[in-house]
């Protein structure tokens, strides 16, 4: 039993996608954005998936989140003066992909009041969900990070099986370091550490979370909302 518990956006995408400009098919390692590039449109995922990095100054790599079917991404540039993409927006899995130009959007809201009531309520939960993952990474060091990057991918990717939860998502060790501001290495031992007490299990390439408590009781899990707590 699939159990995604996938958040559900408060903007009507229907209400959005009257005013795209232009449809296309995305193609996997390739970029819809980068980050310093010229902002101009935003973006709607139909299929596939896009990860939203940041990269640091050392030239690591801090991912973000995992937009899939009707996620939003390249909103941080709205009502902005010579607005630069401040993030990177990476093909995971190709997919088509929805762009609207920047200009239109924001006319939109100004016009049409319950559009921009619904995208005010949008971005505040984007920030709330942005807002806790920053609370993991600092507070819980980087085991902490890791066990918390996991419970969200069970949130966002989980499948119920009678072993435990599938993460029905191919992750490397390198993803999975660069959820979590680590290094590969610090991954690697976490990981090493957890298929030794048997809390999870990693088959090819996805991993089986079979004592999902045991990571929420290392972090002081506090149960939040599924809506916020995903790696979406």
């Amino acid at each position: 039993m699939i159990t995604k518990l996938k958040p559900t956006h408060s903007i009507e995408i229907k209400e959005l996608l009257r005013f795209a400009d232009r449809k296309f098919y995305s193609q996997r390692d390739t970029f819809l954005f980068q980050e310093g590039m010229e902002a101009e449109e935003l973006y709607i995922v139909m299929s596939g998936k896009i990860q939203i990095s940041k990269i640091t100054t050392d030239g690591r790599e801090l991912s973000l989140r995992i937009c899939g079917e009707n996620d939003i991404c390249g909103e941080l540039t709205l009502f902005t003066d010579n607005p630069k993409y401040l993030l990177s927006a990476k093909v995971l899995e190709e997919g088509e992909i929805v762009a609207i130009k920047k200009e239109v959007i924001e006319s939109e809201i100004f016009q049409n009041p319950t559009l921009a009531f619904e995208f005010m309520k949008w971005m505040s939960d984007h920030f709330r969900k942005t807002q806790t993952k920053f609370r993991d990474l600092v507070l819980n060091g980087k085991k902490g990070a890791l066990f918390s990057t996991l419970i969200r991918m069970t949130n966002s990717y989980g499948i119920e099986r009678k072993d435990g939860i599938l993460i029905d998502l191919p992750l490397t060790n390198q993803d999975l370091a660069n959820f979590c501001g680590t290094s590969r290495e610090s991954t690697n031992r976490i990981l090493n550490d957890l298929k030794k007490d048997e809390i999870i299990s990693i088959k090819k390439g996805k991993i089986t979370i079979h004592d999902l408590q045991f990571l929420k009781d290392e972090i002081g899990c506090e149960n939040c909302s599924a809506v916020y707590c995903s790696i979406e």
